[in-house]
């Protein structure tokens, strides 16, 4: 397989597993984007907004709404960070941990699944994506 042809089935499949994920979301009645902030967030460390936004490629806006709808409803608290004026760090409280596990449980599955049937070559792909992304950053 030549490069062509592996990037034109390397696009096909993200965007495949891309609308996965948003009929996902569309199924379980969640906003694509409350799914990827909730995805972003839940994996026990503090974000903050610009953090989530620059890594999961989602305008610093959505993230906004996101954070201050979930802040809202309790899911989450905003911190200070010593020294930054405008930056605040995202927690999931304990509540928005339970609501984000109940959100996800069913994906977080499906990905195990998946997982499980990979070899360890086969796992070594993000090392390989994330080179990749590092090679196409270095070109712009």
């Amino acid at each position: 397989m030549d490069a062509k042809k592996f990037f034109y089935e390397f696009g096909r499949a993200l965007y495949k597993i891309d609308g996965y994920y948003s009929e996902f979301a569309r199924k379980s009645k969640v906003k694509a984007k409350l799914l990827w902030v909730l995805y972003a967030l839940n994996d026990g460390e503090e974000h903050t907004q610009k953090e989530v936004s620059e890594t999961w490629e989602i305008p610093r806006t959505t993230v906004n709404t996101v954070v201050k709808e979930l802040e809202a409803n309790g899911f989450v608290v905003l911190s200070p960070i010593k020294g930054e004026k405008r930056e605040m760090l995202v927690s999931l409280t304990e509540s928005g941990k339970h609501y984000a596990e109940d959100k996800l449980a069913e994906i977080y599955a499906i990905e195990g699944r998946a997982f499980a049937n990979l070899d360890d070559d086969n796992k070594k792909v993000i090392d390989h994506l994330n080179n990749l992304l590092h090679e196409l950053n270095n070109q712009s």
